[in-house]
C-alpha cells in the first residue's frame, strides 16, 4: 500500500477500491440529506465535510436533498437555514432535490410492492403492533392484518391517500420477516396517515412515507453512488437494501450505504429535539443564539468557516464513536482568527486613570500595529490623552507577589504609549476606587528608540482614551454547560447542567477605530480575546460577542480542578496520622471547601465511583464527597451508594467507620436505605473492634435510635 493509501480514511478506501474493481469513476455521487426539521449543528458540519470533500476529491456531483417526509416537524425556515449555511462554509451542491419530489414516484412504488404481496396496510394500534413486534430476544408474530388480499389492502391504500380516514387508523406495512433478529426487518412501516400541511406540497398528499423507506429509494432516483450515514443506520442498512432489492434495475446504479461515527462534542447537546426544547422554552434566544452548537449561532459568535472546516479535517473520519474536546474546536477557531483578525483595544471593566503630568488638553496620535502576524495589514493611528480607561482587574494598590500590572509605587507600560508609575488613588464613600492617578515617563514613548522606551517594565496594559472612547454593549459568552455530558446522566435532566453565567453582558469602551464597523467583522481585543460584531449592532449602538478568550480558560479550569481533586486525596492521608481532633477538623474543613467549589457533576461522579475501594483513605473521601458535593442523593446510583456505605461499616478505620455514620444519621436517606444497613451496624455495637472509639459508639447507637 503506498504512503497516499494509507492516509485516506476507511470511506476513501472503499471508494478506492470500487473503481480498482470496475466502478465506472464518473458514476460517483454523493448527497448530503439534511431533515429540515431543525437548524444543521456542529455534527452536521462533519458530515457537510464529508460528502462534499468527497466529490472535491474525486471531481464527483454532490446533490443536496432534503428529507422531507414528516411535514409535522418541517418548515421553509430550516430549508432556508440549511442552505445558507452550506452556502457560508464554502460548499456547492450540484443538484437540490427534496423527497416531496419523489412522493408519487415512491407512492407507485408501494402498489406494486403491494401487487408483489410485499406490502400490507395493517390496522392495529400502535400499542398493539409494538406487542405484536416481539423483543430483541423473542420474535414477532403475524398480526391479524397481515394476510388481507391484495384487493383489500389496494383499496385501503387508496383511500389513505385519499383522506378518507383519520390518523392512527391504518399504515402500510412492508411483508418481510417477523422473526428476523433485525427488530426493524419486522415489518417496518411505509406510510402513515397525516392530515397536515406539507411546505412544499401543501395539502396534496394525506399520506407521507417513512424515512427508511424513502431515503433509499431517493438515493436510487437520484443514482447517488455511496450513501453515507452515521452509525446509528447500522442497523437500518439491510432495510435500505430490501427497499432497493423491490425496484432494482440492474442497468442503474444501486446505491450502497456506509457508515461513520458521528461527531461527538463534550459540554454540548447535539440532539435536534434538545435543541428545539432550548429555543421553544427561552433558554437561548433561538436558534443563531451564539451559545448554541448551531452553524448560524456559532457563525453568529464570530466563528469563520475556515476554522470549522479545519476541526472537521483534524478529527477525521473513523468507525468507532468518541467525545471530542470543544476544546480543540475553539484551538482551530484561536489559529484562524490570529492570523486575519485586527489587533484592537477595549476595556470591559473600566476604571479612570488619570495622568497627572500630562498636559491638560493635550492628545496625541500614536501608532499601532494591526496585526503582527500579517505584515500587510499595516498601522493605524490611536488617539492618546490625559485620561484612561483601563480594566479594573489591573490595579491593585498593593501588588502580590507576581502581579505584574499596575499598583502604587510600580511602573507599567501602556500599550504602544508610555510608562506609567502609580501614585494614589481616589475612593468613593463605599471604598470602592474611582480614579487611579499616575505620572509618566515623557521619554518612554514606545517604538521612539530612547533609552527610557527600552526600559524594561513588569507588564503592559491596553487601555482607551476616554475623550475618544467608543461605548459598545459586550456580550461576554461562555460554555451553555457546566458539565461535559449534560445528556449522558441516567436520572438527571440535561437542563440541570445549565450555566448559568453563560452569558454576560457589561458596556465597555472601545478605541474610535471601532466605530464603523459592520456586521461580521472580527477583531482581537488585545488580552481579552476575540470579539465580532453581532447583527443586533446599529451605528448608534455597537454590540460585540466575545467568539473566544485568547487561553482556553476552560481546560484550565478543568485541570485545576482535577488536580484539587487529587491534591485533596493526597491531604487526605495526613488525617489518619495527625493526633488531635482540631487538627483532623482542619483537615475535613479544607477538603470539603474544595469539594464544594467543584461544579464538575462528572468529575465529582467519576472520583465518586473511583474511590469506592478498600482503601480507607479513598473511602473517607468518598464519603466526604457525599457530605460536601453539591451533588444531590438522587444523584448517585443507589447499588454504589450501599456498595460505599457496607464498605466503610466494615473498614478498619473507625475514623471511616464513623464518617459513614455520620451520613446515615444526617443526610436525607430513607428510611429503609438506613435500615439495610442495621444489621451490620448491630454487629459493630455487639463486636466493637479495638479501633472502636466512644465517639464511635455514640454515633452507633444515634443511628440505631433513628431506625
Amino acid at each position: 500500500m503506498s504512503t497516499e493509501d494509507k492516509s485516506l480514511h476507511f470511506i476513501e478506501q472503499i471508494i478506492e477500491e470500487n473503481l480498482t474493481d470496475g466502478f465506472p469513476k464518473d458514476k460517483l455521487r454523493f448527497r448530503f440529506p439534511p431533515e429540515p426539521n431543525g437548524y444543521l449543528h456542529i455534527g452536521h458540519a462533519k458530515s457537510i465535510c464529508l460528502q462534499f470533500g468527497l466529490g472535491l476529491r474525486y471531481n464527483a456531483p454532490v446533490n443536496l436533498r432534503f428529507d422531507d417526509t414528516n411535514p409535522a416537524k418541517e418548515e421553509q425556515e430550516y430549508v432556508d437555514a440549511i442552505k445558507e449555511d452550506l452556502q457560508w462554509l464554502g460548499f456547492k451542491w450540484d443538484e437540490e432535490h427534496y423527497a416531496s419530489d419523489y412522493f408519487q414516484q415512491l407512492y407507485d412504488w408501494a402498489i406494486i410492492m403491494i401487487n408483489k404481496g410485499k406490502a400490507y396496510v395493517d390496522s392495529q394500534s400502535s400499542e398493539d403492533m409494538a406487542i405484536q413486534k416481539g423483543t430483541p430476544t423473542q420474535p414477532g408474530v403475524d398480526g391479524p392484518y397481515r394476510n388481507r388480499s391484495i384487493e383489500e389492502n389496494l383499496s385501503l391504500f387508496a383511500g389513505m391517500k385519499n383522506g378518507d380516514f383519520p390518523e392512527g387508523s391504518h399504515v402500510l406495512r412492508a411483508k418481510i420477516d417477523m422473526s428476523s433478529t433485525n427488530m426493524l426487518m419486522r415489518d417496518p412501516l411505509m406510510y402513515r396517515i397525516l392530515h397536515r400541511h406539507h411546505h412544499r406540497t401543501g395539502n396534496d398528499w394525506k399520506i407521507y412515507p417513512m424515512y427508511d423507506y424513502a431515503h433509499g429509494e431517493s438515493d436510487y432516483i437520484e443514482q447517488v453512488s455511496h450513501s453515507i450515514c452515521t452509525l446509528e443506520f447500522v442497523m437500518h442498512r439491510e432495510l435500505y437494501n430490501w427497499f432497493l432489492d423491490q425496484i432494482y434495475d440492474d442497468t442503474k446504479v444501486k446505491p450502497h450505504q456506509y457508515e461513520f461515527a458521528r461527531l461527538n462534542l463534550n459540554y454540548t447537546v447535539m440532539s435536534k429535539r434538545k435543541l428545539l426544547q432550548l429555543v421553544q422554552e427561552n433558554i437561548v434566544n433561538g436558534w443563531d443564539d451564539p451559545r448554541m452548537p448551531t452553524i448560524s449561532g456559532l457563525r453568529r459568535r464570530g466563528y469563520t468557516a475556515n476554522s470549522i472546516r479545519k476541526f472537521c479535517d483534524t478529527i477525521g473520519v473513523a468507525k468507532r464513536e468518541n467525545v471530542i474536546d470543544v476544546s480543540l474546536l475553539e484551538f482551530c477557531l484561536r489559529e484562524d482568527l490570529n492570523k486575519t483578525a485586527p489587533r484592537v483595544m477595549a476595556v470591559l471593566d473600566p476604571v479612570k486613570v488619570i495622568i497627572t503630568n500630562y498636559p491638560e488638553g493635550k492628545e496625541e496620535s500614536l501608532e499601532a500595529e494591526n496585526n503582527q502576524e500579517d505584515e500587510a495589514a499595516g498601522y493605524r493611528q490611536v488617539p492618546f490623552s490625559r485620561e484612561l480607561y483601563i480594566e479594573r482587574e489591573d490595579f491593585l494598590e498593593v501588588a502580590p507577589a507576581k502581579f505584574f500590572r499596575l499598583s502604587l509605587g510600580n511602573e507599567v507600560r501602556l500599550k504602544n504609549a508610555y510608562i506609567i508609575k502609580g501614585e494614589s488613588v481616589v475612593k468613593d464613600v463605599k471604598g470602592n476606587i474611582t480614579e487611579i492617578h499616575v505620572t509618566y515617563d515623557t521619554d518612554s514613548l514606545s517604538g521612539s528608540g530612547s533609552e527610557a522606551s527600552k526600559r524594561k517594565v513588569a507588564g503592559t496594559l491596553h487601555w482607551v482614551s476616554i475623550a475618544h472612547a467608543v461605548p459598545a454593549e459586550v456580550r461576554v459568552y461562555d460554555r451553555l454547560f457546566i458539565d461535559e455530558a449534560p445528556d449522558s446522566h441516567k436520572d438527571k435532566n440535561f437542563l440541570d447542567f445549565m450555566n448559568k453565567t453563560s452569558l454576560e453582558v457589561v458596556t465597555g469602551f472601545v478605541e474610535p477605530s471601532l466605530a464603523t464597523a459592520v456586521l461580521g467583522d472580527k477583531f482581537q481585543f488585545q488580552r481579552l480575546g476575540y470579539f465580532n460584531v453581532d447583527k443586533d449592532s446599529i451605528p448608534s449602538k455597537l454590540v460585540f460577542n466575545k467568539t473566544v478568550g485568547l487561553k482556553d480558560a476552560w481546560e484550565e479550569k478543568g485541570k485545576k480542578e482535577l488536580n484539587s481533586i487529587n491534591n485533596s486525596l493526597k491531604e487526605i492521608n495526613k488525617y489518619f496520622k495527625v493526633a488531635t481532633k482540631p487538627e483532623r477538623l482542619a483537615i475535613e474543613n479544607s477538603i470539603g471547601e474544595t469539594i464544594a467549589s467543584i461544579a464538575n457533576y462528572s468529575l465529582l461522579q467519576n472520583s465518586f465511583k473511583k474511590n469506592i475501594n478498600n482503601n480507607k483513605a479513598s473511602l473517607l473521601f468518598a464519603n466526604f464527597i457525599l457530605k460536601y458535593s453539591n451533588l444531590k442523593l438522587t444523584d448517585f446510583d443507589k447499588e454504589e451508594l450501599s456498595k460505599l456505605h457496607l464498605m466503610s461499616l466494615r473498614s478498619e478505620s473507625t475514623f471511616v467507620r464513623s464518617k459513614t455514620l455520620l451520613n446515615l444519621r444526617d443526610l436525607e436517606y430513607d428510611l429503609d436505605f438506613v435500615n439495610s444497613f442495621q444489621e451490620e451496624i448491630l454487629k459493630l455495637k455487639l463486636n466493637p473492634t479495638k479501633s472502636t472509639t466512644e465517639r464511635e459508639s455514640e454515633i452507633i447507637e444515634q443511628v440505631l435510635h433513628k431506625l
